[in-house]
């Protein structure tokens, strides 16, 4: 029991850290956090007390409203905090790679299938939905990054269905923020063996930097990457 207390006790001011650190990331993109918090939660408070007094019970509406009040406090922050977030990352390269890694269970991700050098890049992503390509940068290289990739898979995933998704905020393709949800609307065509079945096939094909021709151990002192870096299959 000792232990479990200790426990409680240890992860409780990491918790409290973490959301103060949150807190400050998102007072740097939404300096209005803090009042609308504050707002929310009274306007809140206030309503249930009111309520309470109205009829006759203002403990126990106020305690009702007390806890309501935190509630919908922790919502309001948390949406905020995700929409800052994403605003952040938006256009930085590897964004959509980040919301990929977070999308959930039932999904694999592969970042950097494919990439040039102006860093266009193509990630991969593998469910019940089929495989996603998602394409980061300029859309027309994109383009053509995805068309070449899908060449490639056709292969040996022929059978497969594979959606390709271009991260930005231009005509057909999808902001950043809207990453997640865009890829969990997609139909579910397969079952769990045949996605198993079909990340094992892809997993011959590799990622950009596992295919890339890396010596092992540490880099010799001097010695450069290929002039251009990597480009698209």
């Amino acid at each position: 029991m000792a232990r479990k207390d200790n426990a409680a006790e240890t992860a409780n001011p990491g918790r409290l850290k973490q959301i103060a650190l949150t807190y400050k990331m998102t007072r740097r993109a939404d300096k209005k956090i803090g009042l609308v918090l504050a707002a929310v939660g009274i306007i809140t408070f206030g309503v249930f007390l009111a309520i309470g007094f109205l009829i006759g019970h203002p403990i126990y509406l106020g305690i009702l409203g007390l806890l309501l009040a935190f509630l919908a406090t922790a919502i309001v922050f948390g949406r905020r905090a995700e929409r800052a977030a994403f605003g952040q990352m938006e256009g930085q390269p590897g964004a959509a790679a980040a919301v990929l890694d977070n999308i959930g269970r039932g999904w694999t991700t592969t970042p950097a299938v494919a990439m040039n050098r102006n860093q266009d890049v193509v990630h991969r992503a593998v469910g019940k939905a089929g495989i996603v390509l998602v394409g980061e940068g300029n859309p027309n290289r994109v383009k053509s990054l995805i068309a070449a990739e899908k060449k490639k898979m056709n292969r040996i995933v022929a059978d497969v269905p594979v959606h390709d998704l271009i991260v930005g905020t231009g005509e057909g393709q999808v902001e950043l923020k809207k990453l997640r949800t865009t890829m969990l609307k997609l139909p579910r065509v397969l079952t769990g063996p045949q996605v198993t079945t079909t990340n094992d096939r892809l997993r011959a094909l590799g990622d950009l930097m596992s295919n890339m021709p890396l010596p092992k151990g540490p880099m010799p002192k001097g010695m450069r990457l290929p002039k251009g870096g990597p480009r698209g299959r």
